[in-house]
């Protein structure tokens, strides 16, 4: 009897190991035909629904036909999405990831590297701006039943979309904030997952769609000069001294309300924690454009490039952090097309603006100020009566003996007779 169940319950063991390590491979398979069939799929190609129900026999054959060193690849990458799809982590470095609702859509994924030093993203612009479905076409086989949510996100999108955005390009935001139903994960958590990776070929499948989205978020005017809030349930203050530059290379999403962040989805209120008070300068709100319309969401771009300017820790396991966005030195994303505006465009102060105006003031009150005076001096000029002043009056002149008395001659001529005269 005891060796019976003592052979039940190593059955249910393996059995357990067994279905561990078939949901492993269940969270690679997307990943891994996203990198093998992204360069597959043709401009144009209508978008299928990929299988939503793949058996694990199925998928344990498949694996079965790779090497050794290809099945160990696949195990790491699955561990690695697990760790992006799981609750918050206590204890890993760089990764947090916050719990989805649909009735309480939270803020898209929180990832934090503040140390990466990645290349830039280049390249995408070069591709043909397309109708979203076909935009998505390369995505079919990452993305789960892709078709069904482009479909919501062009259904949802108004024939006339605010700031000046086409249907396409406004579904395309759309799309971004759009949650897919789980376990399988959404767009944005897949393209910002890619964002942060090292090789930029992973990107390749995601460039017609970025083509589009970012040509959507460029035409949206940067948001004023505000403050916004990211938060993690994480000390990062070691990483963050200030001084410190960092990149968030990924589509990061704020709020402008704090408290939305005492939501236990988000940061809480106990816990370890770090507070995130970002200066932003090209945020764009996309409320207008968002699945969920009551979400007070601002988007940064890949590529935002901060300082750290201090800290502070005004309560136990708190930290705040206080970043200010600038325009980094570098391209670390390209423009969507030419004459795109990331950047706000610099205000001048009053004298740049004046720079020219106020010398052509001057040069007219300067010729004014001629005129006036050329205008005096030719009115006096003609009323002047010319004097003639006798610098010699006495010309010629001799002494005379005249002895002892008194006596004063003139000589001179005086009647006009060419003659000395005396008088």
């Amino acid at each position: 009897m005891l060796d019976t169940i003592h052979n039940e319950r190593q059955n249910n063991i393996v059995a357990e190991e067994t279905h561990m390590h078939t949901d492993h491979l269940v969270m690679t398979q997307e990943h891994h035909a996203a990198k093998h069939k992204r360069r597959t799929v043709r401009n144009g190609r209508k978008i299928e629904n990929s299988s939503p129900n793949v058996s694990d026999a199925q998928i344990v054959h498949l694996n079965k036909e790779q090497p050794i060193d290809d099945q160990e690849k696949s195990v790491e990458d699955a561990q690695i999405v697990t760790l992006a799809v799981d609750p918050p982590i206590i204890g890993m470095d760089q990764v947090v990831e916050f719990t989805n609702e649909a009735s309480n859509p939270p803020i898209p994924t929180v990832v934090h590297e503040v140390k990466m030093d990645l290349p830039p993203i280049v390249g995408y612009a070069a591709e043909q701006l397309l109708p979203l479905p076909d935009a998505c076409a390369p995505l079919t086989h990452i993305l789960h039943n892709l078709s069904t949510y482009v479909q919501m996100a062009l259904d949802e999108t108004p024939q006339t979309p605010p700031d000046g955005l086409t249907i396409d390009e406004s579904a395309a935001v759309r799309l971004y904030t759009i949650e897919w139903d789980g376990p399988h994960r959404s767009l944005y958590s897949m393209l910002n997952y890619t964002l942060k990776s090292a090789n930029r070929d992973e990107l390749l499948p995601y460039y017609k769609y970025l083509k589009l989205f970012l040509t959507a978020l460029a035409k949206i005017p940067c948001a004023p000069l505000t403050t916004v809030w990211r938060g993690v349930t994480k000390d990062l203050s070691a990483d963050c001294l200030p001084g410190t530059s960092m990149t968030w290379w990924a589509f990061s999403s704020c709020t402008t309300s704090l408290t939305v962040l005492e939501n236990s989805m988000y940061l809480g209120t106990t816990g370890t924690r770090t507070l995130f008070s970002v200066e932003t300068i090209n945020g764009r709100s996309i409320t207008a454009h968002s699945h969920f319309v009551t979400e007070d969401e601002l988007l940064l771009l890949p590529g935002t490039h901060m300082i750290v300017v201090s800290q502070l820790t005004p309560a136990p396991d708190l930290y705040i952090i206080h970043l200010k966005q600038v325009i980094p030195e570098e391209t670390l994303l390209e423009l969507p097309f030419e004459g795109a505006q990331l950047y706000p465009k610099k205000k001048r102060s009053w004298y740049q603006k004046k720079r020219f105006i106020i010398p052509l003031c001057l040069c007219m009150l300067l010729c004014i100020g001629a005129i006036i005076i050329g205008t005096i001096i030719g009115v006096q000029k003609p009323n002047q009566i010319s004097k003639q002043q006798c610098s010699q009056p006495y010309p010629l002149h001799e002494a005379y003996n005249t002895g002892k008395a008194p006596l004063a001659i003139v000589a001179g001529s005086f009647t006009n007779s060419n003659k000395i005269d005396l008088a």
